[in-house]
């Protein structure tokens, strides 16, 4: 007996699917349509979808209120932090409304994307849901909590690793759906297809979907069986547009520190299989990790504490659950799956030409995932690694970063054969917004607590940011801080005042792999809309009315010399000034003081230069430092990029002064007039310094400038953002 599920008239083909109504309640919606050669393919983000002889698969339906981890009411704490992250942080606008043509056109300002709200429980209940036999083979589904994702966004497949579940992005559904079609593959726990046939399965799908799209790329997840499976479709598609992202794949289970284990497994009674669940737990994965995924860094630790205990008691007892997931017949049956496709997939890397990033942990217990990420890094032409040294094997299912951000962050996101740096921006969320501020950027914002003022038409200096214009475009034109400590406030306190995000035009040196294999701060500047700089992104940025922030003295301000200090380092060229008026835009001049404050400087490029050995490395990493700059006179021209020595000093405070914005709407004349284009520029340049001369003699009133002023102050009576500063 069946029930149908659900149906929806459209113009588009039909919805509708039908499952076994004895063992699944209808709780999921289903799409699906043919491609031009005749194979099934999802096609609506919104639903779970169902295809493969209509064979239904329970769908995991968000719950109208998250439950926590642990189930029952909060901890007052929470309550309290939840309420003054409301109150505090910034309000958040609203997405674009759907117009009915199945996408969103933007994202808004700190978006929710729900990392952190799901966890292993989430993923064992939703995988108990689906394991009953059925007799289907392998399908396709759309998880409902994915949501609607931006218009033309491209697909993303999910191939899960050992359970073959599908639900292993439970973390990252909420995040990955506002961007990417998402659709994962499930795998019943009693289908025996060969890898192979796998491997044709997926294939058909990858292609009916390339050519429903062939200008986007495609994307391919693949969890460790699943990784196998994504590099071995990689290498027999090379003609497609790929973007296969790996998380420990199990491309080394030839020489996985299990391999003694597997014969006992085998040999093991069936009555003692109970056991392995719990062993599989410590060995996949890190239970700590696993349960603190639900953990708000922002709470005292003492309730943090408190929660990853009762997390953990809590999880305990739900991994008996992986004994049906994975029932040894399956688990013996995977395990082959594993030996046949680890060297198939071996024996074809050659062959892939897909742009892959390799997410490996530094606690693997089941894999060599170190020791495999530099391996693939040389066998693959295109591969970008990046380090979770604190996971374990189901890295994942484990407390770190969102799967969205990481894709972000590697400058690995786009909707069409060509990157494109501002359309295809999607802006930081909720979280990645929290976790810079507390984890990123922690310490550096505590001990400098920023103070911001900016300047009123009538020249009235404020504090705050109420003198810079909310409506773009809006060039932010300043000076460039010793290794650009300026920025991290300037960014969070834009987000936080005005909702704003300050697109970066940074130095093209960042947009490359030479920051070692760690998620960095220059991931994050990623994140956070920074991008090459060049004419064409400037000028796609004043195109859509954004807010800039551009420094024309670039790297050889940030990393200025000792005794260079608050010196600008600009160039005779003032083409951003002929560009601006072209668009209307609004120049706000700004200085930044506080470097001399925080550190002293050591060793500068030139007491580098006299150290053998190190002079030449530093001269060979900055072969092509100086292409950001080409044509460019005098010291502004030397973009030598290096690390300066510096010797940290007890904290002082950073500054900022934001001055009075010089509107150049209605003087399009200045795209001729180079003479009257000169003359604003040096204006801007002279605003600039008198911002820093101001900062600098002002600060000096400042009774809360040193750090254990301003300690004192906060414990007694505000938060971080509310300390006191001079009167302007």
């Amino acid at each position: 007996m069946t029930s149908l599920a659900s149906l929806r008239l459209s113009s588009s083909p039909r919805f509708c699917s039908s499952f076994p109504s004895e063992t699944t309640k209808p709780r999921f919606r289903v799409l699906s349509r043919i491609s031009k050669e005749g194979e099934p393919v999802v096609s609506s983000p919104e639903l779970v979808v169902v295809l493969n002889n209509g064979v239904g698969v329970g769908g995991f339906v968000e719950k109208e209120k998250a439950s926590p981890f642990l189930g029952g009411g909060k901890n007052p704490a929470v309550v309290e932090l939840e309420k003054e992250q409301e109150r505090v942080e910034t309000k958040v606008v609203r997405e674009d409304d759907d117009d009915g043509e199945g996408g969103v056109d933007l994202l808004a300002a700190l978006w929710d994307d729900g990392y952190g709200t799901r966890s292993i429980k989430d993923y064992l209940e939703a995988s108990n849901d689906v394991i009953k036999p059925d007799g289907g083979p392998p399908r396709w589904f759309c998880p409902v909590e994915c949501g609607r994702p931006l218009k033309n966004s491209p697909v993303l497949l999910f191939l899960p690793g050992l359970d073959g579940v599908g639900f292993g992005l439970m973390l990252h559904h909420k995040a990955l759906g506002r961007a990417f079609e998402v659709r994962c593959l499930h795998i019943p726990v009693y289908d025996r297809t060969p890898f192979e046939e796998l491997v044709k399965f997926v294939e058909k799908t990858v292609k009916a979907e390339h050519a429903a799209s062939p200008d986007k790329p495609m994307y391919l997840v693949g969890d460790s069986f699943g990784g196998c499976l994504a590099l071995s479709i990689a290498a027999r598609n090379p003609n497609i547009d790929m973007v296969v992202i790996l998380a420990n794949p199990a491309t080394s289970f030839g020489r996985s520190q299990l391999q003694p284990l597997f014969p006992i497994l085998e040999a093991l009674p069936a009555e003692l299989h109970f056991t392995v669940p719990y062993l599989l737990s410590f060995v996949l994965g890190d239970p700590l990790k696993m349960a603190e995924v639900t953990i708000n860094e922002r709470l005292p630790p003492r309730i943090q504490v408190e929660q990853l205990s009762r997390n953990l008691i809590s999880l305990l007892p739900l991994l008996s659950g992986l004994a049906d997931i994975i029932p040894k017949e399956t688990l013996l049956w995977k395990l082959k799956l594993l030996k046949s496709a680890a060297p198939y997939t071996n024996s074809r890397l050659h062959a892939v030409r897909a742009e892959v990033i390799l997410l490996y942990s530094g606690n693997d217990n089941m894999l060599p995932s170190a020791d495999e990420a530099d391996r693939l890094m040389k066998s693959l032409k295109s591969c970008k690694t990046r380090r979770f040294k604190g996971n374990g094997h189901t890295l994942l299912l484990e407390d770190g970063l969102s799967l969205f951000t990481i894709i972000k962050g590697t400058n690995a996101y786009r909707r069409s054969r060509k990157r494109d740096y501002v359309l295809d921006f999607v802006p930081p969320s909720r979280s990645e917004f929290n976790m810079v501020l507390n984890e990123v950027c922690g310490l550096l914002r505590t001990g400098t607590s920023s103070a911001l003022f900016s300047t009123l038409d009538d020249g009235t200096i404020v504090r705050g940011l109420a003198g810079v214009p909310a409506e773009g475009p809006v060039l932010l034109i300043g000076y460039h801080m010793l290794l650009g400590l300026e920025l991290f406030s300037l960014v969070e306190h834009f987000l936080k005042e005005k909702n704003i995000i300050v697109r970066g035009l940074a130095h093209p040196m960042l947009f490359t792999e030479s920051f070692g294999s760690d998620f960095s701060v220059v991931d994050w500047a990623r994140v956070f809309g920074a991008l090459p700089v060049t004419g064409k992104n400037l000028f796609r940025l004043l195109s859509t009315k954004s807010h800039i922030l551009l420094y024309p003295g670039g790297s050889r301000e940030a990393l200025h010399y000792k005794g260079e200090g608050y010196k600008l380092f600009w160039h005779d060229h003032p083409e951003f000034i002929r560009m601006a008026a072209r668009f209307g835009a609004t120049i706000v001049p700004f200085g930044a003081v506080g470097e001399d404050d925080l550190a002293e400087m050591v060793l500068d490029y030139n007491d580098y230069m006299k150290i053998p050995f190190l002079n030449d490395y530093i001269r060979r990493n900055n072969t092509k430092a100086n292409e950001a700059r080409i044509g460019a006179e005098g010291e502004v021209g030397n973009q030598n990029l290096f690390i300066p020595f510096l010797a940290p000093k007890v904290p002082g405070r950073l500054y900022y002064l934001f001055g009075k914005p010089t509107r150049l709407k209605g003087r399009q004349e200045m795209l001729k007039d180079r003479e009257s284009a000169n003359r604003l520029y040096m204006q801007i340049k002279s605003e600039v310094e008198s911002c820093m001369a101001y900062l600098l003699k002002r600060r000096e009133e400042d009774p809360y400038r040193n750090i254990l002023d301003r300690t004192f102050y906060r414990t007694l009576h505000s938060s971080l953002d509310d300390i006191p500063a001079f009167e302007p």
